[in-house]
């Protein structure tokens, strides 16, 4: 959904849509792993059992019935959670500014994301593989009951994130519209911060991310706990996403600097949206090939990982050259030039005069979001390593397409009222979105 700011103050789009995404997220999640994990990645059985059962019947044994959880499940979400939580405060790190908000507020916070996210995988390696304390696939043989359990704690506290937002906020930057189905899912507040931790940083970047990563990886070692051995397959794209969110890592200031932290409030939108669905669809390619050995040949599985690291370095690259160009003020060059420039000037909300770079040179000349081209094929490579058999190994990279050009319109708007002719000036230079010569 755009920017609060931005979208038609109408009914539809204030009520209508974000009642039915509550409304219908939250037990897709559930159903969806129930379909690459007890359906064999099949909607038609899905639908066969909504008929012969009824829908409300369906959710309460896969949803209701896991909805509190497990001991288990909420031991290994507590430990998780409190762990990320004090990495973020013990964890040494330089700090750093993120871009002034529209308030004319400056967060600032600690780059330690990247120790946070490998000291996590030695700790959960030591504990299962060296001392035997757990299976490292301990994550997928309870994964249901530990989507059950988020999804009520998240539902929960985006309640507490609408009310700190009203009557607790922690910075200037908070306003409700009096509309609470939409207060409670676009969010009320833009940084949230309870006893210094930083709520965005934690849910998307912390718990999310490095979940996500977690996640899969366990996924890999429960087929070979299940079935004696982890074929190439679920190997290679276990592998390649843990690469990708290492990328992400190392490039977490940058993600700090993006649109789902400048403009992205914290709601039902963006918090449940990490505690939840990242969960249970980003982790779905990975989570289907459990019950799904594939045998790939070793060369096979060679290209697939080769093609998916090119796409995940381009990615990465992408980002790096408009990082290297804001952190020189432009004193830098973009493939071996003297990068082209637009510098534009805005006015933030409070009435401060502001400036920034818009890069057009490199692969920010190619298109304007360039860069969610190999974002999408990295994705594709390590679903496609199961085959072309199923839907359900795919549907994450569909919806990353469709969030995807859905982002490059709501940008588009975003910069459109920030920068006025600069942005004019800037779409000139630079006229497609993301496909060169096609959107």
């Amino acid at each position: 959904m755009a920017d609060w700011s931005t979208t038609p103050k109408t009914f539809f789009n204030r009520t209508v849509v974000p009642l039915f995404l509550v409304l219908v997220t939250p037990p897709f999640a559930m159903l969806f792993w129930h379909v690459n994990v007890e359906l064999k990645g099949s909607f038609a059985a899905l639908w066969a059992e909504i008929v012969q059962q009824g829908l409300l019947t369906l959710l309460s044994q896969v949803w209701l019935s896991r909805i509190f959880g497990t001991p288990t499940a909420w031991l290994l979400i507590g430990t998780f959670a409190v762990w990320q939580l004090a990495l973020m405060k013990l964890l040494p790190g330089r700090q750093y500014q993120s871009t002034v908000t529209p308030m004319g507020n400056i967060p600032v916070y600690k780059d330690n994301g990247l120790l946070s996210y490998l000291l996590t995988f030695v700790v959960y390696f030591g504990l299962s593989l060296g001392l035997g304390l757990f299976k490292p696939g301990i994550i997928f043989h309870h994964f249901g009951d530990i989507l059950g359990a988020l999804n009520l704690t998240a539902l929960v506290f985006c309640v507490f994130l609408y009310l700190k937002g009203r009557y607790y906020p922690s910075t200037t930057d908070n306003s409700h519209t009096g509309n609470f189905i939409f207060d409670y899912y676009w969010g009320t507040e833009l940084y949230p911060r309870i006893l210094g931790w930083d709520i965005k940083q934690f849910t998307n970047c912390r718990f999310g991310m490095t979940g996500w990563s977690l996640s899969v990886v366990s996924f890999a070692f429960a087929q070979y706990e299940i079935y004696g051995t982890a074929q190439w397959s679920i190997i290679l794209s276990a592998a390649l996403l843990f690469i990708y969110l290492l990328k992400f890592f190392i490039w977490e200031e940058g993600y700090m600097k993006s649109m789902d932290i400048q403009v992205d409030r914290a709601g039902f939108y963006l918090c449940w949206g990490c505690l939840v669905w990242v969960p249970a669809v980003y982790t779905s390619p990975v989570m289907f090939m459990v019950h799904h050995p594939v045998e790939l040949h070793w060369l096979v599985a060679l290209l697939i990982f080769t093609a998916g690291l090119i796409s995940i370095w381009l990615n990465y690259w992408a980002d790096y050259q408009r990082q290297t160009v804001r952190a020189t003020g432009g004193n830098t060059t973009i493939w071996g030039k003297k990068p082209q420039l637009i510098q534009a000037t805005y006015t933030t909300e409070n009435g401060q005069q502001k400036q920034n770079l818009l890069l057009a040179s490199g692969f920010w000349g190619i298109s304007r979001h360039f860069h969610y081209i190999p974002e999408i094929l990295s994705a594709f490579f390590w679903s496609c390593a199961t085959g072309f058999g199923y839907f359900a190994p795919f549907f994450y990279v569909i919806f990353l397409t469709i969030l995807l050009t859905h982002r490059s319109i709501r940008d588009d708007h975003k910069c459109r009222n920030k920068y006025g002719k600069y942005w004019e000036d800037y779409c000139k230079l630079v006229p497609y979105k993301i496909i060169p010569g096609v959107f």
